[in-house]
């Protein structure tokens, strides 16, 4: 669902509600410090006036330099702060975006752009910087001051004063207003392509060897192309709308500063003013423009802002597939029961009226053809999804009712594909089990047939994996995935396709490796290969719906 930028804005300021005190002493900083930068001009303006009455110059001069340090120190201070503020920001926005993406699982993600989530996490967040660190506290500021330059108009003439709440609100309210309404879906669309183009460059590093196999390299590279081009028009758009904002804005200071000279000319002649007005009024008004132009460009420079935020923020609000359950029972995991269980992708039926008995600790096989539900039914047990009707019981109870942290624990899961990550492999066998030590690392790599393997290595269990394993075969891969399944030593082990992508040597290991470890387990081996089933007490054949 669209947002408007007022709802967008809303919601990210929320945020700021634990930095407030700092904001506010980051506003309080700004305000003084541009106070500061409008009198050295105006201070200028008042000593031509002293030249002129043969007056002496010291203490403007003095007057004059202390405005610029304090300005110096004063914006150093307060963009410290907001930087503080952004920063500190950032990385709790990053912590909820990560937090949200585990609570959504894999429910929600499967299927879903990687390179686009990258962008997401990456450049989306630290876009968000620009609002943190370069809008609420200048919004804040230029009101103020803005306020104040009023009131010091309107005590020379009230004239002068509407001439410069009119100019204020035209640079800092009309002209971003404006420009907000051309570029805001301008900005959106610029980060839904970068997300996307992320996602492309990605998916080619990754298969850049069956790229260049089937000479396909060349029509990817004219996809990128195309997608670059797509880019760098929707990025001219924003470009287009900040040079008519600048344009605009400078064509608005200089006419209302003429006709603040113009004002305060008429004025002096018709003696309602005194006659210094006529350099002070218009100086006055030139150098007040500092912080409402800073606004006049939030309509475009905050277009790539308010797309990002609202692209967060749906993440962010999108609802969870299931719940997780914190206040339930803790399953003790002996009898499984899948009764009449109805599941759908969508609008496409996977599983109509299915029901399975899975006794303690004996393997049950389960085979079938591609599409017929032997993955989703492991994913079901895991509770990644909820069924639509039907339900399952693990030791009579609801697996709905049952506590999400029992679960995680007691199962154990093997994909058709193990995910290592660019790290040791003693750290991505502990992911299973944080606290282990090495003897349980090591007697859980001796059951999986893959110790000998790793001490062969110039760094044994301190040797780094490659990004995504693959600096390791497929065959070790599953093997370290099947170590790191029995370090986890759950009550149930799930097996998807463990062997679908392997030779028959190591199909064999790590059959072997299962069956020889099967006491105290319940185990769910899913496989279309008739050979990686000669273990299993059970086999249930599943059908296409």
């Amino acid at each position: 669902m669209h947002k408007s930028n007022r709802q967008i804005l809303s919601k990210l300021i929320v945020f700021v509600k634990p930095m407030l005190p700092v904001m506010v002493i980051a506003i309080a900083m700004g305000t003084i410090g541009f106070l500061a930068a409008i009198l050295i001009p105006v201070l200028g303006a008042q000593g031509v006036v002293h030249i002129m009455e043969g007056r002496t110059l010291r203490t403007i001069v003095i007057a004059m330099a202390a405005c610029a340090v304090l300005r110096g120190v004063l914006r150093y201070a307060e963009q410290a702060c907001n930087h503080y503020i952004a920063f500190r920001l950032l990385a709790h926005i990053r912590d909820l975006v990560f937090g949200k993406l585990r609570a959504l699982s894999c429910a929600k993600l499967e299927g879903r752009d990687k390179g686009n989530f990258i962008s997401l996490i990456t450049s989306d967040v630290e876009l968000l910087e620009v609002f943190y660190a370069h809008t609420i506290s200048p919004v804040c500021i230029a009101l103020l001051v803005s306020a104040i330059c009023v009131a010091w108009q309107a005590s020379m003439h009230g004239v002068l004063a509407f001439i410069a709440l009119a100019g204020y609100a035209t640079v800092g309210i009309g002209i971003p207003f404006w420009l907000s309404k051309t570029s805001a879906k301008a900005g959106k669309a610029f980060r839904e392509q970068a997300g996307a183009q992320n996602a492309m460059v990605l998916e080619s590093v990754r298969g850049m060897k069956e790229l260049l196999w089937f000479q396909a390299a060349n029509r990817r590279k004219e996809q990128i192309l195309q997608s670059t081009k797509e880019l760098a028009s929707k990025e001219k758009k924003i470009k287009q709308g900040m040079a008519k904002g600048v344009s605009a804005t400078n064509v608005c200071v200089i006419a209302f500063t003429v006709l603040t000279l113009l004002a305060s000319m008429a004025l002096a002649r018709q003696g309602m003013v005194v006659s210094d007005v006529v350099l002070m009024a218009p100086m006055l008004m030139i150098s007040s423009f500092g912080p409402v132009i800073a606004l006049s460009n939030l309509g475009t420079g905050l277009a790539q802002t308010l797309g990002a935020g609202e692209r967060l923020l749906d993440l962010l609000e999108e609802e969870a597939a299931m719940e997780e359950v914190e206040d339930g029972a803790d399953a003790a995991f002996g009898s499984i029961a899948v009764e009449n269980v109805d599941f759908a992708y969508g609008k496409e039926r996977v599983l109509q009226n299915f029901s399975t008995q899975i006794p303690k600790n004996r393997i049950l096989g389960i085979q079938g053809k591609s599409g017929c539900g032997k993955s989703t039914l492991l994913k079901l047990l895991m509770r990644m999804w909820d069924v639509d009707e039907g339900r399952i019981l693990i030791d009579e109870k609801s697996i709905q009712g049952i506590n999400t942290r029992s679960l995680r624990r007691h199962e154990s899961y093997v994909a058709q594909e193990t995910v290592l990550f660019h790290d040791s492999i003693a750290r991505n066998l502990r992911i299973a089990k944080a606290d282990a030590s090495d003897e349980e690392l090591v007697a859980a790599c001796k059951k999986a047939s893959i110790h000998d393997f790793i001490m062969s290595l110039p760094q044994g269990y301190d040797t780094p994996v490659a990004e995504l394993g693959s600096s390791v075969s497929g065959g070790e891969r599953q093997r370290l995935g099947l170590a790191r399944a029995f370090l986890h030593d759950g009550d149930v082990l799930l097996l998807d396709e463990p062997t679908s992508n392997l030779d028959s040597l190591n199909e064999g290991a790590i059959l072997k490796a299962v069956d020889e470890n099967k006491a105290g387990k319940t185990i769910v081996l899913v496989s279309h290969r008739t050979s990686s089933l000669q273990f299993a007490d059970t086999i249930l054949k599943m059908e296409k719906t």
